[in-house]
């Protein structure tokens, strides 16, 4: 498949699963098979693995990306070959940074968490199409990552203004909002994956989604609190 094809969220999976490296191998530049010139999506894909891994304490050497066409079975083998080598020298993933096994897996965890957020976060730059694949080794800086995972925003459903109308409810892609009709809806912050498809959906005129970043989300009203709020409201107007 084409290199474009390969997610953040698949790189960082293998890594959960154990895996100590992860080799990613795609058409040059400006030869895609494809003609969706996907590996240039791949290149700043993987250069923001690099440091998002280097954040969490994995060296970033544990990720490669080349780029060759078909007919460079030699070159291929090689590359293979020197990366297994570099891979073997640093160990079992962990090993060389000196974190252990269930730490590392906690770490993993909540950085698959945001990849839909990180994508949100990023999607200018991981459409970016350089020159070459040398240009894209400065595309990220370690305090813009920094920032991307410690300035994480978090989303509230304020009760004063939610009309249950359930489009955020609908549109959510992992079920992170609880609601039916004449109830108000809240945001399941365990399950939220940051997203923002919820603040993007709900309709300007209730305006009811707040994106929060830098304080604490208010707590849920209770169950019965939800049912009494949205009737209330109904009386009133």
């Amino acid at each position: 498949m084409c290199t474009g094809r390969i997610d953040l969220a698949f790189v960082l999976r293998a890594f959960e699963k154990g895996a100590d490296g992860v080799f990613i191998a795609g058409c040059r530049l400006n030869e895609c098979n494809y003609t969706t010139q996907g590996n240039f999506y791949a290149l700043s894909m993987v250069q923001l693995c690099k440091k998002i891994l280097e954040e969490v304490g994995i060296d970033p050497a544990r990720i490669r990306i080349e780029l060759l066409s078909g007919a460079e079975g030699n070159r291929f083998s090689d590359l293979v070959n020197d990366f297994s080598q570099s891979i073997r020298a640093l160990g079992p993933l962990g090993a060389s940074e000196r974190v252990d096994e269930a730490e590392l897996a906690c770490r993993l965890e909540a950085i698959s968490k945001l990849v839909p957020y990180i994508k949100v976060e990023k999607r200018e730059k991981l459409q970016v199409r350089l020159e070459s694949a040398a240009a894209y080794e400065g595309l990220y800086s370690g305090d813009e990552i920094h920032r991307l995972l410690h300035e994480v925003a978090s989303y509230y459903i304020d009760p004063e203004k939610c009309q249950a109308c359930a489009v955020c409810a609908k549109r959510c892609p992992v079920e992170a909002i609880d609601g039916a009709k004449n109830r108000v809806h809240v945001i399941d912050q365990d399950k939220c994956i940051k997203c923002g498809r919820c603040f993007e959906v709900c309709p300007p005129l209730f305006g009811a989604v707040q994106r929060l970043s830098g304080r604490p989300v208010p707590p849920p009203l209770s169950d019965d609190r939800r049912t009494i709020v949205r009737k209330k409201r109904k009386e009133t107007s």
